[in-house]
């Protein structure tokens, strides 16, 4: 897994690529959480995610949980169908804010 990070229109887009499973999914919650303790809104880009597993799931959750604790928005963005279909079975698409592209959570400021 390599992720990246970058600020746009004052939010923090975290860009995951590779599988996001128990290997990496240490790495994912600590990028995830270090992301969110900056306190801005966080967009999660998954458009490089080829496999998710449960711990990456469990990572999202977390994350998602400190953003909602912290007051900060936290949205998936561009989630590769692989990785969509992961979120479906676990009925999380109707938890997470998902947007089709970055543009279109960046417009819709979560």
């Amino acid at each position: 897994m390599q992720h990246t990070t970058r600020e746009e229109q004052g939010a923090l887009v975290i860009a995951f690529e590779g599988e996001v499973d128990l290997e990496h999914s240490p790495k994912a919650r600590e990028v995830l959480l270090d992301g969110i303790d900056m306190g801005k809104n966080v967009f999660i880009d998954m458009s490089g995610v080829t496999y998710i597993d449960s711990s990456g799931v469990a990572s999202l959750v977390e994350g998602f949980q400190r953003a909602k604790t912290q007051g900060s928005s936290f949205a998936l963005v561009a989630v590769n169908p692989a990785a969509l279909r992961v979120l479906e079975l676990a009925r999380l698409d109707r938890v997470f804010v998902i947007h089709a592209t970055l543009a279109e959570g960046l417009d819709g400021s979560t």
